[in-house]
C-alpha cells in the first residue's frame, strides 16, 4: 500500500471551495491528475454515485471506475475506485473552515501487487500532483 496526503489554506470559504472541487466540466483546471470524465462527472453527487475518470500518474494513463463513499457537503468527499492493474485507489478531500479560509487536505491511498513493485515512486508522484492540485484550487478559488 502507499499512502499520501497534502493539506492547504484556501483563501476562501468552504462553500466556494467546495462548488469548484464539484465543477465537473472544469475539474480538470485544477486537478493535476485528471485528463477526462469519459461519461461526465458523477450525475447525482450522492452515497453510492457512480463516475469514470481518465487519469495520468507517474506519466501513465488510467481509467479508474470511482464509487462515492462518503459526503457531507462543504465539508468531505470520499471516493474509492478501481483501476488498471487491480489496483484499488481511495482519495479523500476534507474541508475545514477556519474563518474566511478553509484548510483542505486530500489523503490518497493505493493498494494492489502493482503498487509494491513502485511504492516509491508512486509516493513521490501522487504527493507532487496533490501540491499541484491544492496549488492550482486556491489560484481558481482565491
Amino acid at each position: 500500500m502507499a499512502e499520501v496526503s497534502a493539506e492547504a489554506s484556501l483563501p476562501a470559504p468552504a462553500e466556494k471551495v467546495w462548488d469548484r472541487l464539484t465543477d465537473w466540466p472544469r475539474y480538470g483546471e485544477w486537478n493535476a491528475t485528471h485528463t477526462s470524465f469519459p461519461k461526465g462527472g458523477p450525475e447525482t453527487l450522492a452515497v453510492g454515485g457512480t463516475f469514470q475518470e481518465n487519469m495520468k500518474l507517474m506519466g501513465f494513463p488510467a481509467e479508474v471506475e470511482w464509487t462515492i463513499e462518503e459526503l457531507e457537503p462543504a465539508r468531505l468527499f470520499a471516493i474509492r475506485g478501481k483501476g488498471p492493474m487491480a489496483v484499488t485507489v481511495a482519495t479523500r478531500y476534507t474541508l475545514t473552515p477556519e474563518g474566511d479560509t478553509t484548510i483542505v487536505r486530500i489523503d490518497g491511498e493505493f493498494t494492489g501487487a502493482a503498487v509494491s513493485l513502485m511504492a516509491g515512486k508512486l509516493k513521490d508522484s501522487a504527493t507532487a500532483a496533490l501540491n499541484e492540485s491544492l496549488r492550482k484550487l486556491s489560484g481558481l478559488v482565491g
